[in-house]
């Protein structure tokens, strides 16, 4: 009875340390910019997409979610903060659609099972997980700015080179990151 209470507690432990971990991660990939045409790109869609793949969708969303809440109580960890803002204020601005959209593109990115699919399956699968920050986005977006703009040329045209970049490296070790589903 003790060695199954203890067991309880230290996977609890580690769950709650991945969680802070990936979220320091995400503040982290929200934080760099990396030059790339025709806009800088961070790495965020990456790590949402990394944690749900990596540890399937209930940490992935404690992870988004603890984030999100993060920023929402005036910590500085979105990606133009506090430049442009903190807090609900930040929050409620034109990347909120995009923000919401991380819970679920790493809810699909943990929910898909990936272990018996070649490279295009899991890329496939990989497109339609990151899909969803943009229709988010662009749906807030459109709400925000008025559908009299040019919505997907605004909120999706200029990161979807990028996106291909990071859904390409993930395609390619997904088969690798799996295997830390079984550590947690």
């Amino acid at each position: 009875m003790e060695i199954v209470k203890l067991s309880q507690t230290s996977k609890t432990v580690k769950t709650i340390l991945i969680i802070i971990l990936g979220s320091i991660a995400l503040t982290i990939s929200a934080k760099l910019k990396i030059p790339f045409y025709p806009v800088p790109m961070t790495m965020q869609t990456f790590v949402v997409l990394f944690l749900g793949i990596t540890f399937g969708y209930k940490i992935g969303l404690a992870t988004v979610s603890l984030y999100l809440v993060e920023g929402i109580i005036g910590l500085p960890v979105f990606s133009n903060s506090p430049e442009r803002g903190i807090g609900i204020i930040y929050f409620t601005g034109p990347t909120m659609g995009y923000l919401i959209g991380f819970m679920v593109a790493t809810f699909f990115a943990g929910y898909f099972n990936y272990e018996k699919n070649n490279f295009f399956i899991v890329f496939l699968k990989l497109i339609l997980s990151v899909s969803t920050i943009y229709i988010f986005g662009m749906l807030w977006l459109g709400n925000l700015i008025g559908w009299d703009k040019p919505i997907f040329q605004l909120g999706a045209t200029p990161f979807l080179l990028a996106e291909l970049f990071k859904v390409l490296l993930l395609a390619i070790i997904t088969k690798w990151l799996i295997n830390f589903r079984n550590f947690t």
